[in-house]
């Protein structure tokens, strides 16, 4: 049986998180368990928005309020992203 020989420009492509580039942005440790927390209570049905109280039902509400909560108590977060 002849075997296929795989291409060397698919290999390059895979190992790209060897170049010198950052790959995505960065968080730290404790925002990580910060946002784990959020997510957590989030999943329980727990979750309630800031000043009105409402119960959050949106993953990606309680994603930005697990950040902003870490960012709050000055954990290794990113900052925002600025509008063009």
């Amino acid at each position: 049986m002849a075997t296929k020989k795989r291409s060397s420009s698919s290999r390059k492509r895979s190992s790209s998180s060897t170049s010198g580039k950052s790959s995505g942005r960065k968080y730290g440790k404790k925002a990580q368990n910060k946002i784990s927390k959020v997510m957590h209570e989030y999943g329980q049905g727990k979750l309630h928005s800031g000043r009105s109280g409402k119960k959050v039902t949106s993953q990606k509400q309680a994603v930005a309020i697990g950040i902003s909560e870490a960012r709050r108590e000055g954990d290794k977060v990113p900052s925002r992203k600025r509008a063009a």
